[in-house]
């Protein structure tokens, strides 16, 4: 027997429903039109072009080009994943979901999306080496496109966790406040404060202390930086309270300010402080010179007391000695008053937002696979994406407050858009209720206005970076690596 197509036809009514609040029925149809809820990535596509993210991409590739036909571009799969991060993917399993956005595969001139499983196998091809080839010149010519002020900056030091589930190499039992006994990384960051960039980062095994390898760390940073760099002070917390950093620091002539761990001798010194300087009714400040027990020098201590107080939670610690009090202690090379010592330290609050932002707003710990190079580099990736992001909202607004990757994606980057056609141009039509060209058009045309300071001239990896490679991993599983 035959069918009638017209019985067989859908009938629009089936496919309605009736809304929250109110009665008339509303009608699900379907549009064969290309429709992105990421018309706002616009701007940002065009800032990638203007700096040659693409050509810089493919040139610093580590991998030969895949000869089939049918394969899709590397740097068609990298640009995917970075994309994927900052649209909000927190999983490899995410990247899905712009496979089927044709207006974003449009305006990034990519005609076959990678799915999550070719992204995965891109960054499990990573070996130590290919770090070394891909990311070192790639870093490098980013921070030839950062501009630094003229008073200079400070660099950041800090590390986190990243907790892991399964058997992932290099995920060790180590320090983890939130999942005691569980298996973790411990990367390690260094930023530059006032221009809100990652210079460096290290993927580490987890059972690293926070000051594991950070001379290597450090060597490797500062090998990156520009010559125009000039880094006004290095901070760091307790963590990293080790004579071979501060050994290191000061033959670099570099100032720093550095937490002290309150070990027994710095306690009994600092409870015995008979000298302090009040600040207010609540704060006094002292320093003494002290040389602890394995160290080849006196080092400068200064010490911040605080009166404990109802209702107020004090960031020191209380010296058993000392009731009523608690005390912040820091080591330091600088000269200025112990005040200034104190207040500059304060502004390290900026790297732990930085870490937040990371692991919150572009999930830098959400990209696991079994090998350890391979997840490092996809974190790698996730910490390139943030430095794009931050030299993106500086071009297009230079003079307004850095916003956090979610605020960007939140108030730019989401707004609705169909693809289509004016004359025989294609065209990506923006929805006014998102803003429309009233809202994006400035964003674009300050993209077109960009103008690189320097011209991108690193090709290759600099000599002075390939001396400071680093290790291979250890029996500890501690495998440092560029970012």
């Amino acid at each position: 027997m035959e069918t009638n197509p017209k019985e067989c036809a859908h009938n629009p009514a089936d496919a309605a429903f009736t809304p929250l609040f109110g009665g008339a029925k509303i009608v699900l149809s379907e549009t064969p039109k290309a429709v992105t809820p990421f018309g706002g990535l616009s701007s940002f596509v065009a800032f990638l072009e203007q700096i040659g993210f693409g050509a810089r991409v493919m040139t610093e590739m580590p991998f030969p080009a895949p000869t089939s036909p049918n394969a899709i571009p590397l740097a068609h799969t990298f640009t995917a994943f970075v994309f994927a991060v900052v649209t909000g993917a927190s999983r490899f399993a995410h990247t899905d979901w712009l496979r089927g956005d044709r207006a974003l595969h449009a305006i990034l001139g990519i005609k076959r999306f990678p799915g999550d499983d070719t992204v995965r196998g891109f960054f499990r091809r990573f070996t130590q080496r290919h770090i070394e080839t891909f990311w070192r010149p790639l870093w490098a010519w980013l921070l030839t496109l950062v501009v630094i002020p003229k008073e200079g900056v400070h660099l950041d030091l800090d590390s986190t966790i990243f907790c892991r589930e399964g058997k992932q190499e290099g995920a060790r039992k180590g320090y983890n406040p939130k999942r005691k006994g569980r298996p973790s990384h411990h990367p390690l960051v260094a930023v530059l404060a006032e221009v809100q960039f990652v210079l460096h980062g290290w993927l580490r095994s987890g059972n690293c202390s926070s000051a594991g390898g950070v001379v290597a760390f450090l060597t490797e940073a500062l090998a990156l930086a520009p010559a125009a760099l000039k880094i006004v002070c290095v901070r760091a917390d307790s963590g990293f309270f080790a004579d071979e950093l501060l050994t290191f620091l000061e033959a670099k002539q570099l100032p720093y300010i550095v937490v002290a761990r309150l070990t027994g001798a710095v306690k009994r010194n600092c409870a015995g402080l008979k000298e302090w300087t009040a600040l207010d009714e609540n704060y006094a400040v002292g320093e003494v010179w002290l040389q602890l027990q394995g160290w080849t020098t006196q080092r400068r201590f200064v010490v911040l007391r605080e009166r404990v107080r109802e209702g107020k939670s004090a960031v020191g610690r209380m010296l058993i000695e000392v009731p009523g009090y608690t005390y912040r202690i820091f080591v330091t090379n600088r000269t200025e008053s112990a005040e200034v010592i104190w207040r500059d330290y304060n502004g390290r609050a900026c790297i732990e937002q930085r870490i937040e932002e990371l692991k919150n707003d572009l999930s830098a710990g959400g990209f696991c696979v079994r090998e350890f190079h391979g997840t490092e580099s996809a974190f790698l990736a996730v910490l390139f994406a943030f430095n794009l992001l931050s030299l993106y909202q500086r071009q297009i607004a230079p003079d307004k407050p850095y916003r956090q990757p979610a605020t960007l994606r939140a108030q730019v980057f989401v707004a609705g858009a169909v693809l289509g056609l004016v004359g025989k141009q294609i065209a990506l039509k923006l929805s006014t209720a998102w803003g429309g060209l009233a809202k994006h058009e400035p964003l674009l045309s300050a993209v077109l206005t960009w103008k690189m300071s320097t011209p991108p001239k690193l090709n290759s990896v600099p000599s002075a970076l390939l001396a400071a490679a680093p290790p291979s991993p250890d029996s500890a599983g501690f495998a440092p690596a560029f970012a």
